[in-house]
């Protein structure tokens, strides 16, 4: 069946860098865009960042724009975002979502001094 699974998550100071992993399983990974959702402590989910199935296109919320960047790895079926210059605005549970209505089960970012 679709796996997805988050990791890279942890705690941070202000101004430090994550890379979150998504590791996926169940689908031919490579033939699909995929997407990083996040959700804040006691807010709705976000878009953060979206990648074309051969990486050729990408977006981002104008929140995470020139700090963020999203990318794939389709020979290893997974999906990447790396995470400079964080903000305490940018804690949150981040999820991969794929085809299927795919969702991990989410990976935590705290960003706090």
């Amino acid at each position: 069946q679709v796996q997805l699974v988050e990791s890279g998550g942890g705690l941070v100071q202000p101004g430090g860098s994550l890379r979150l992993s998504c590791a996926a399983s169940g689908f031919t990974f490579s033939g699909y865009w995929m997407f990083w959702v996040r959700q804040a402590p006691g807010k709705g989910l976000e878009w953060v960042s979206s990648i074309k199935y051969d990486g050729g296109r990408t977006s981002y919320a104008d929140s995470v724009k020139g700090r963020f960047t999203i990318s794939r790895d389709n020979a290893k079926n997974t999906l990447y975002l790396q995470m400079n210059s964080l903000k305490s605005d940018d804690t949150a549970v981040y999820y991969c979502h794929g085809p299927f209505a795919s969702w991990g089960q989410g990976t935590r970012v705290t960003v706090s001094s």
